[in-house]
């Protein structure tokens, strides 16, 4: 029988701020970019479960960030903390927690800075597997004064589920015969891969628990979805063979910035581009690798429409130089008709590296 359990940290960048400012807990704490009084730019990067309460969630504009948490504040509630965040603090915490977390583990899978998959399948049973999550719970209380909700289940997408079920600070465990019963009675967007635009078309369509969505048939979700299609099929049954694997490699290395101002200021952009390149580049060495071989930049227009745009070299490259020059090449035609042909100002540029190779 495998055992699989899905470790996820509560409210991570928000709660290490808490836990190393003591002045902040049980407060309200935004981590994310300045609001500048409701004029900053950039989003929310973690909010604590407090701010969670005022509509506060990650990727949220700080804008409307801090104008939700005046709200709040005039409605009487306590005031919110904005922070910019530590992320070279975050690292470090979750690099000790990781380790507590694969301790003891068949298999560990690190999903995120604040996620992981474990295999406890050796343990034997359901029962075994829930008393090493409540262990490994009091062990990262213990030792690094945070909390984390687990899931555990027979595959790691029944796992990753079911963390989030009781958070924070939850423990649910899904044995192969109730998944249909747990999964049955949440909402469509519960299943990974559901998105903001999946779940409109699922929507208009009336579909909008697990339950409704797997009464549709595998050659409609076909004909929607192509072959994501079929895979949703599975999931909604909980079905999932993805092993938790020890060989997790990380895909790319990107950075973005959000502009203080909208602008087409080229000579600035594109300034501001060999700064990302040379940030990536700078995280692309420290992280052990040694070549990249595709070149991606993001940009993001004002009214939000962002675009991508990636080239892929003939022969890995190496070196920043080269990066900083293919980031100028693909960032060129934003300033003139071939991508912007409306003249639009740009609010946010990403500069990210992807097919890597690490050095021998």
């Amino acid at each position: 029988m495998r055992i699989i359990a899905h470790v996820d940290m509560d409210a991570f960048y928000a709660a290490v701020e808490e836990r190393y400012h003591p002045e902040l807990r049980g407060r309200p704490v935004v981590v994310g970019a300045d609001p500048k009084g409701g004029k900053g730019r950039g989003v929310v990067t973690a909010a604590s479960y407090a701010a969670r309460k005022y509509g506060i969630r990650s990727a949220l504009p700080i804008s409307r960030a801090w104008r939700l948490a005046e709200a709040a504040r005039k409605r009487g509630e306590p005031e919110a903390v904005f922070v910019r965040g530590d992320r070279s603090l975050y690292r470090e915490v979750s690099g000790r927690i990781m380790a507590i977390v694969a301790e003891g583990a068949d298999a560990f899978e690190e999903a995120s800075i604040d996620e992981a998959y474990i295999d406890l399948s050796s343990l034997g049973g359901m029962e075994e597997g829930e008393a090493h999550a409540r262990a490994l719970k009091e062990a990262i209380l213990e030792r690094e004064g945070l909390t984390c909700s687990i899931g555990i289940g027979p595959n790691k997408l029944v796992a990753k589920i079911a963390s989030d079920f009781r958070k924070p600070d939850g423990l649910t465990a899904v044995r192969p015969d109730e998944i249909q019963a747990f999964l049955d009675g949440l909402r469509i967007r519960v299943i990974p891969g559901i998105g903001p635009k999946t779940e409109a078309v699922l929507q208009a369509k009336g579909l909008r628990t697990v339950a409704e969505l797997r009464g549709v048939e595998l050659a409609q979700l076909r004909e929607l979805f192509g072959k994501a299609g079929e895979e949703l099929y599975q999931k909604v049954r909980g079905n999932s063979d993805d092993p938790v694997s020890n060989e997790w490699e990380r895909k790319s290395v990107g950075e973005q910035e959000t502009f203080e101002e909208d602008t087409l200021d080229s000579a600035f952009i594109q300034g501001r581009g060999a700064e990302l390149a040379s940030e990536v580049f700078r995280r692309f060495v420290a992280e052990g690798f040694q070549t990249f071989r595709t070149v991606t930049v993001t940009v993001r227009f004002t009214g939000f429409v962002t675009v991508s745009r990636s080239r892929t070299g003939q022969a890995p490259a190496s070196a920043m130089e080269q990066l900083q020059a293919e980031v100028r090449q693909l960032l060129e035609p934003f300033f003139d008709a071939r991508e912007n042909p409306k003249g639009k100002k740009i609010r946010l540029i990403g500069v990210r590296v992807e097919k890597l190779l690490r050095a021998p």
